[in-house]
């Protein structure tokens, strides 16, 4: 059942700040040689807002994870501080650097160093030095604001590779009250499906409690974050945090029922936005790339299926090349692991220049290579995948491989 029907989540402007009781702001620190570009942001509650974050599974953890995940112990946080430029990973002295960052925010903030989310993004293995960012903390404070260009500003700094600015918000009801939910992202590369694998920053002055809202960020991030691909590389520093401030005065949400299932909605569509805004903008990428594969015995089945085909290497150049060669797809499922009939599967391409089927029960159909080529010229491509006549479906999100991806990656930290 959709519990948020066309017309009812309204798109708005705002980011991170759309909702009630949120600030924000970027500048530049000099943790980043080019001084145009800002490398430390900040997102500020000013209620001290129910939090949840999810983390990479890399073994390879960035120090700012390890210090979050001890802050958010008690479900609570009232900032979100993050650097670009530096990942503050395999650092001697990682976790220090990272606490004095909470330090130095709670000192000007005036709160505990203890509620801050700290984050940081860039390259591994280099030292850091935090005195830029203690120093520039305090005009980073000062320059809160509530506005969609304070939005902007956090999520421009912490862009790395990034080549557009990430940001959604919606506005909906639950219980006839207003509420507000945004989000800001930052992932282009390293992006692969184990949560998490970007940094995504959500805010809602929606009233819910810590349990639940840590519920439904776990349940959504299995739908959304896990089934976004890029380049096969789990990062080490990556998170998906929300705070939950409660200014929108709906009745807390403390147990499920049809006010948790809006929120689950509203949230849903912040993360799908960006898991599109984040694929669409993969290194080097021309083309975003969305694999919806139905007719699953189990969800389970046709997420490992979508992600298989969303990732593999030679159907990304493929797309690339908008060469329709449907083999490719069919090979990413028949290694997949997924238990499916290989001789049930249809396949179509799709865009808005049009669909054309390519495979039907697992062999190949007769088509235009001239129209599948007009439909995968496009910016946007839909791989359409049937595995059966089950009731379950996924979507994953990806993007094409192109001659830049290597150059972006082979000088990225030189």
């Amino acid at each position: 059942m959709s519990y948020i029907n066309k017309g009812v989540l309204e798109p708005i402007e705002g980011g991170v700040c759309a909702a009630k009781g949120f600030l924000a702001n970027g500048v530049h620190c000099g943790i980043r040689k080019n001084k145009a570009k800002k490398d430390l942001g900040l997102i500020y509650s000013e209620k001290k807002a129910c939090a949840a974050a999810v983390y990479t599974q890399n073994l390879v953890k960035g120090a700012p994870l390890i210090v979050t995940k001890d802050n958010l112990t008690d479900g609570y946080a009232y900032a979100v501080i993050c650097n670009s430029g530096n990942a503050n990973t395999c650092n001697a002295g990682g976790i220090d650097i990272a606490k004095k960052m909470c330090a130095s925010l709670g000192n000007s903030l005036d709160i505990s160093e203890k509620d801050v989310i700290v984050a940081s993004t860039g390259v591994i293995g280099q030292p850091l030095d935090v005195n830029p960012i203690v120093e520039a903390i305090p005009s980073l404070v000062a320059g809160l604001g509530d506005c969609s260009e304070c939005s902007d500003y956090a999520a421009e700094a912490i862009m790395t590779t990034d080549t557009k600015k990430k940001d959604v918000a919606y506005r909906f009801e639950i219980d006839g009250v207003e509420c507000r939910i945004g989000g800001i992202a930052k992932g282009s590369g390293m992006i692969h499906p184990n949560m998490a694998t970007m940094l995504v920053f959500v805010t809602t002055d929606v009233s819910i409690s810590p349990e639940l809202l840590n519920e439904a960020l776990k349940e959504d991030v299995k739908t959304s974050f896990n089934m976004v691909s890029v380049d096969g590389d789990t990062s080490t520093n990556d998170m998906v945090s929300v705070l939950a401030n409660g200014l929108a005065n709906n009745k807390t949400i403390t147990e499920k029922g049809e006010a948790f299932e809006i929120f689950k909605a509203a949230l849903s569509a912040v993360t799908t936005d960006l898991c599109r805004k984040i694929a669409a903008d993969g290194e080097g990428a021309t083309k975003l790339l969305e694999c919806t594969v139905k007719g699953a015995d189990r969800y389970e089945t046709a997420a490992v299926c979508a992600k298989a085909v969303i990732c593999s290497s030679l159907l990304k150049a493929a797309m690339f090349g908008a060469d329709a060669n449907w083999g490719r797809v069919l090979c990413a499922l028949g290694y997949s692991g997924a238990d499916i009939d290989v001789n049930a599967v249809d396949v179509s391409f799709k865009s808005k220049a049009g669909e054309i089927e390519v495979c039907k029960n697992g062999a190949g159909v007769a088509f235009s290579e001239e129209k599948a080529k007009e439909i995968l010229v496009e910016n946007e491509i839909q791989i359409l995948i049937s595995v059966g006549k089950g009731e379950f479906s996924a979507t994953a999100w990806g993007c094409d491989l192109t001659y830049d991806y290597v150059k972006i990656n082979g000088d990225y930290r030189t």
